[in-house]
């Protein structure tokens, strides 16, 4: 019997296509339905932030924690003709990415990921997200996605405390469902080693050098103790200063959730200190230092703690490709009308 897996990849691949090209981001979707969007929550945002400074770190860690979640398409033949109905809908597959999933909060029936590892007790920021839907919905209902929301308020937030802008495409939709094992298995976990690191944001689409960038991110960022505290009790590669300053408010089997800034010397100042910190060994996350241990990153690393520019450019390029991952668009997911629920 002539085999059909050359005719449904062929099949397959036409249909990804044409939904590709029928649905594409643009930097002008809401210029006509919402003109008054972006400027509604580039203000928000900046509220916000100047009401508290870490509130920026958090928009753009919300921003990032979603976009991070998407199931992979497996490349098989088999696969393609066993969900190859399922092509028509794009949330029948599980494909998610940059779709306001996130947000979504539990119900009695349904588990989100807000309870994740990654996620619980340290995402923060939803109320923010919350008053902005608000606003937004008053003055046109139903128009703009959750998803959009967070990957523009993440830009402005970036700006806001002295950051690099860039163009945000718009027109995501929101997904209505969401996946508490993804967000456990797809979230960079702060113990990877450097090739871990780079495979995981390879699965996404992300090279190296976005991944180093995007790393960057941490400048304006907070740690709970129990994400380093391995760290500064049981690795040699820490500056013994910092060590000292961390273990303060860091004991050795209590206090999880205590913060500490990411970036000691300019906590609240997205620049590149984050770099400079690496070379003298302050990397507070195990995973942070990978980026300066004798390894491949550690010449983009050096460049970014010197280029402050260099870094700057990197990070929006790379901001812009990890914000198109996956995005639900066309007639695929919904707009929520509140961001924690589905309508």
């Amino acid at each position: 019997m002539a085999s059909h897996k050359p005719l449904a990849c062929s099949v397959l691949a036409f249909f990804f296509a044409a939904s590709l090209a029928s649905a594409q981001l643009t930097a002008n979707f809401y210029d006509k339905s919402c003109p008054n969007a972006l400027y509604t929550i580039q203000t928000a945002v900046r509220s916000a932030v100047a009401k508290e400074n870490r509130m920026g770190a958090s928009l753009l860690r919300l921003h990032f924690h979603d976009c991070f979640v998407n199931a992979s398409v497996t490349k098989s033949a088999d696969s393609f003709i066993l969900t190859f109905s399922g092509l028509f809908n794009m949330e029948k597959l599980k494909i998610q990415g940059c779709d306001g999933s996130v947000l979504l909060d539990d119900t009695p029936t349904f588990t989100g990921e807000k309870t994740a590892v990654p996620n619980n007790n340290s995402l923060r920021g939803f109320d923010v997200i919350d008053s902005i839907k608000a606003q937004i919905e008053g003055i046109c209902p139903q128009v703009v996605s959750c998803a959009d929301i967070l990957a523009v308020a993440a830009r402005d937030s970036v700006v806001a405390l002295g950051g690099p802008t860039w163009v945000v495409n718009q027109g995501r939709r929101d997904s209505t469902t969401a996946s508490l094992d993804a967000a456990n298995n797809d979230i960079p976990a702060p113990t990877l080693d450097l090739s871990d690191l780079t495979k995981l944001f390879s699965n996404k689409g992300l090279s190296t050098t976005d991944m180093i960038a995007l790393s960057g991110g941490h400048t304006i960022g907070q740690a709970r103790c129990v994400n380093f505290r391995n760290r500064i009790y049981s690795e040699t590669n820490i500056d013994t200063s910092l060590v000292t300053s961390l273990k303060s408010n860091c004991p050795n089997n209590t206090g999880d959730n205590n913060i500490s800034p990411l970036d000691a010397s300019t906590p609240y100042v997205f620049d590149n200190f984050y770099y400079k910190n690496l070379l003298n060994k302050k990397g507070v996350l195990h995973s942070d230092q990978q980026l300066f241990n004798g390894g491949s990153a550690d010449s983009q690393t050096t460049t970014y703690s010197s280029n402050m520019a260099k870094f700057f450019t990197d990070f929006s390029a790379a901001m812009v490709k990890m914000s198109n991952i996956s995005p639900l668009t066309g007639s695929s997911g919904q707009i929520r009308r509140n961001c924690r629920k589905v309508n």
